[in-house]
């Protein structure tokens, strides 16, 4: 396993700022990237970070159905800032030996001046060319998962084939999100996924994107949200994408409502279901959103779960 550091860590400080459409948004410039890889069996799998960001006001984001004052008794019971909060984004690459797939692109050149938007450097500092990705999968369509897709109106990776969920791909080009809430969103796969549409695989739920890659239905946080279940060697892991986005308030309190699931019914039933099967099997999650290393462990609490961190586990 190699890790390598590439800047100063993130400093909580700036503002943070909110859109209708999506929950990330990068407001932290200077914000750190780290590559670190692991072995899973035969695959290799290297976080390649796209940056961070930090936002205020948690409970408007997290726990929106709770009092603001149990969102930040949670928040200082763990240690943290009860004003603001950071998000990181680690894309992935999963290196099969025959097949280099990443797994969601981070915000590309959409928001690079804004913390994020570093993924191509992370994919240099792994050693690997954009040309060399072989595949893209993308666990769903918001845009800190697809800005990486396009460079100056060209595909970032030339020679790559795509994959996601057909439900995840109809409900986004279609032209009913025009006036509404998703517009933005919208426009964007129109800009960034549409065009690769003939280079795509349009997934449906228990369906195998590459020997020992499975796509697993999540959704809720958005209609078509995808996981992934990562088996090599008699290794497992799964990707879990925006299951859960904050380590804390969300793993703890899997039942609080996050204000950008777009059915929150749903991707609570979805969260509890996927977060108890990490915790039950023991298997290691590869968290689009959790703390870098962004690779850890899920320990089942009395009302939620705990997060651990990946130490050393995957070096002996």
């Amino acid at each position: 396993m190699a890790s390598v550091g590439l800047a100063s860590p993130l400093l909580l400080a700036g503002a943070g700022s909110r859109s209708p459409a999506f929950a990330e948004q990068p407001t932290a410039p200077g914000s750190a990237f780290q590559v670190k890889q692991y072995k899973f069996g035969s695959f290799k799998v290297t976080i390649i970070s796209d940056g961070a960001s930090v936002q205020e006001k948690p409970w408007e984001t997290y726990g929106t159905d709770q009092p603001q004052e149990a969102v930040k008794n949670l928040l200082e019971r763990n240690f943290l800032p009860t004003d603001r909060f950071a998000v990181s984004y680690a894309p992935a690459i999963i290196d099969t030996g025959s097949e280099v797939i990443l797994v969601d692109t981070g915000f590309g050149e959409t928001l690079r001046s804004g913390g994020a938007g570093k993924m191509l450097q992370s994919l240099a500092a792994a050693g690997y060319t954009a040309d060399q990705v072989t595949m893209v999968v993308l666990t769903h369509l918001h845009r800190d998962h697809i800005g990486g897709l396009m460079e100056a109106g060209s595909p970032t990776f030339k020679n790559a084939r795509y994959a996601v969920n057909a439900t995840e791909y109809d409900f986004w080009v279609s032209d009913d999100r025009k006036g509404s809430p998703a517009e933005a969103n919208h426009l964007m796969v129109l800009s960034h996924v549409k065009p690769l549409a003939a280079k795509m695989t349009f997934l449906k739920d228990g369906q195998d994107i590459v020997s020992g890659i499975t796509a697993v239905a999540a959704y809720g946080h958005s209609p078509g949200h995808t996981i992934l279940n990562i088996e090599s060697d008699g290794k497992r892991a799964i990707a879990m994408a925006d299951t859960a986005v904050h380590y804390a308030l969300n793993l703890q309190r899997p039942d609080w409502e996050m204000r950008f699931d777009m059915d929150k019914a749903a991707a609570a039933v979805s969260r509890k279901r996927v977060l108890d099967m990490i915790a039950t099997d023991r298997v290691p999650l590869l968290g689009y959103h959790m703390p870098h290393p962004s690779v850890g462990f899920l320990e089942r609490r009395k009302s939620g779960y705990n997060y651990i961190p990946a130490s050393y586990q995957f070096e002996t």
